[in-house]
């Protein structure tokens, strides 16, 4: 198995910044209503588009992978789209600005993790893919974590638009360090088919996974991105300082579980197994927020940091998605997969909002989160039944 070369750990930088992007518009919320009067509906709009073009992108960044290989595809799409994203969100003026700057950086972040793990599925043994997987999300969500109070205390000092232009420069930085140091891996010879979409369609493993990989890491990412605060503020009343740091420790138990996911699954001795144990103990934890919603603000604090624990699952299902491509359908399949994963994201977040807009004019605070968390959960169900059909992960 090959070291960690200087090129893995620049696109891991890479992923920090596609982790922060997601996620630090919420930190920007004040600033952009008074300024550019982008209200609540606005930034979600904003934050789904995010999510829409980087799933959109997943099938032509698959496509690039496999003609062009990772370091060409992440370079120029990150450049481009991540360092002109930033830089139009600098120069923004109005809502639509946000948007438009929002959709270029989904674009610009959409080949980074995909382009590691084409060069993981390509270069290291299959049994290690999981933990290599679940390791560069679990470090490039610190993003996440940059994208809260950091980020705060950058834009008080320096403003937002400089903030901005900041990691504009930074991004079009690392995009250039990715061309410099990656290394691509060898070019499959001419006895390999080409390979189309259409052949990975075809994979009949695949075909019972897709529904969990659509749902599971839904929940997880709609609760950290866009619910917890509300739920925490409207069900319990907690101070802002109080959501920040629950909403820290959310944000550290899903970095914890990517961390720990491959030593999982050294014990229990199989990624399906494992899968299923996450997965079963996620729906679980959903189940007893929907029962019990108002249960006191330290057990819901508990329960929605380890349903983002839970969400580690992700790293372990592109794992064994992974196994059963053929080494000509990589680069295809696992931007196919991620196009689930995070198109589930996407739509779930967008279809939450009416969801929840709904329950609540029929139901107190408690009852229309609960309504919410079972929004999420009974797709989550038929996803996890249906994964017992998928075989188990293929390493020959």
């Amino acid at each position: 198995m090959p070291a960690i070369s200087p090129g893995i750990i620049c696109l891991t930088v890479g992923y920090v910044f596609s982790q922060f992007y997601r996620a630090f518009l919420a930190v920007l919320a004040p600033v952009l209503g008074q300024e550019l009067a982008a209200g609540p509906g606005d930034l979600a709009l904003s934050s789904g588009l995010w999510f829409i073009t980087f799933a959109a992108m997943q099938l032509p960044v698959g496509w690039a992978l496999d003609h062009f290989g990772p370091r060409r595809t992440v370079a120029v799409l990150l450049c481009l789209g991540g360092g002109g994203g930033a830089a139009l969100f600098a120069m923004a003026q109005t809502p639509t600005h946000l948007h438009l700057a929002m959709a270029l950086l989904g674009v610009g972040c959409a080949p980074v993790l995909m382009g590691a793990y084409y060069i993981f599925a390509r270069e290291y043994r299959p049994t290690t893919f999981g933990a290599l997987a679940g390791l560069m999300i679990g470090v490039g969500s610190l993003g996440n974590i940059l994208g809260a109070a950091p980020l705060v205390w950058v834009i008080e000092s320096l403003g937002w638009r400089m903030t901005l232009w900041l990691l504009a420069g930074a991004t079009v930085v690392v995009s250039g360090l990715i061309g410099l140091t990656l290394r691509d891996p060898a070019r499959l010879g001419s006895d390999h088919p080409k390979g189309s979409i259409g052949d990975v369609l075809r994979l009949r493993a695949l075909w019972f996974i897709l529904p969990i990989f659509f749902f599971s890491y839904a929940a997880p990412m709609a609760i950290r991105g866009l619910w917890a605060a509300p739920y925490l503020d409207q069900v319990f009343g907690a101070s802002e300082q109080t959501i920040g740091r629950a909403t820290l420790v959310i944000g550290l138990a899903m970095i914890l579980g990517n961390f720990l996911i491959g030593a999982a699954t050294r014990i229990v001795g199989s990624i399906r197994r494992t899968v299923q144990i996450f997965i079963a103990v996620e729906l679980m934890l959903m189940t007893v927020l929907v029962l019990y919603p108002s249960s006191g603000l330290a057990a819901a604090t508990v329960l929605l940091s380890l349903i983002g624990f839970s969400g580690a699952a992700y790293a372990l299902l592109m794992a064994h998605g992974r196994s059963f491509l053929p080494a000509h359908l990589v680069g295809r399949g696992v931007t196919f997969l991620n196009m689930f994963s995070m198109g589930g994201v996407g739509v779930m977040q967008f279809a939450s909002r009416p969801v929840y807009q709904t329950a609540s004019a029929a139901y107190p605070p408690a009852q229309a989160f609960a309504m919410l968390i079972l929004f999420f959960l009974i797709p989550l169900v038929i996803g996890y039944i249906l994964y017992f059909l998928t075989p188990e992960a293929d390493h020959g």
